[in-house]
């Protein structure tokens, strides 16, 4: 393939030991890369505006064509620290939850949790942009990213999506995964596993490259977020559409 493949990825800190790989390999040479908001990439995918994109998992079932391509993802084995129901009151006592418009996965991981183990019913609302100002009295909101870990310290009762998703099922979750809409070739392909890889393998530099007070970002890094794509985490996966289908 001699044209430029178009690279979708998401702007948040958890993807920068990634795109540290990507950035430092002579795949630059090769690939138009551009960073959004999860749900943008999404888009982006859907529409074929990119080859390939870290996008969150429940777009997958929209695609025509779908080739999970690394052994990489966005991931947690329990706590993600940055997928959370955010509130002033007990889980108990929301009657509405805002979703947050940037990911298409949490959104849907907080709707089965809601149904399924907090057994809540509450009014749902898509939210706009700046919505974290309305996180009041009986309104939680789900937030995302890195602005979910400058929520953390706001909201005084905080749901981890990831630590309940874990309780209900036992096993990790995927939020992101590296989707192609494409067949892009093995050699891109190994050699794009390949600069995820070493992006991981260098988590103190890239920790150094992003100063962050409001988190401890090598906690981050090496407890909250997982990066490897294993089994337990495909299962999980696989898990998780059977469940967004089944819900239409």
């Amino acid at each position: 393939m001699n044209k430029r493949i178009r690279v979708g990825a998401v702007s948040y800190l958890n993807t920068k030991p990634l795109l540290y790989g990507i950035k430092r390999s002579g795949l630059m040479e090769r690939i138009d890369l551009v960073e959004e908001y999860p749900a943008r990439i999404a888009a982006m995918l859907v529409n074929d505006e990119i080859d390939v994109g870290l996008v969150p998992v429940a777009v997958i079932p929209l695609l025509k064509e779908a080739h999970i391509i690394t052994d990489y993802c966005i991931g947690t084995e329990g706590e993600v620290a940055s997928v959370a129901l955010f509130s002033e009151v007990p889980v108990e006592q929301v009657e509405t939850v805002l979703l947050d418009y940037q990911s298409r996965s949490s959104v849907n991981l907080a709707k089965i949790l809601l149904r399924e183990y907090w057994k809540k019913e509450v009014e749902l609302v898509d939210a706009k942009e700046d919505f974290r100002s309305m996180i009041k009295g009986k309104t939680a909101g789900i937030v995302i990213g890195d602005r979910a870990l400058e929520q953390k310290t706001i909201s005084p009762f905080v749901y981890d999506l990831g630590t309940a998703w874990k309780a209900h099922t036992g096993l990790p979750f995927v939020f992101a995964a590296w989707v192609a809409n494409k067949e892009l070739g093995a050699d891109f392909e190994d050699a794009f596993n390949r600069a995820n890889a070493f992006g991981v393998s260098h988590i103190a530099e890239v920790v150094a490259e992003n100063p962050y007070p409001v988190y401890d970002l090598t906690e981050y890094y090496t407890e909250n977020i997982s990066y490897r794509l294993t089994g337990d985490k495909r299962r999980a996966l696989a898990l998780f559409l059977e469940k967004i289908m089944a819900n239409g």
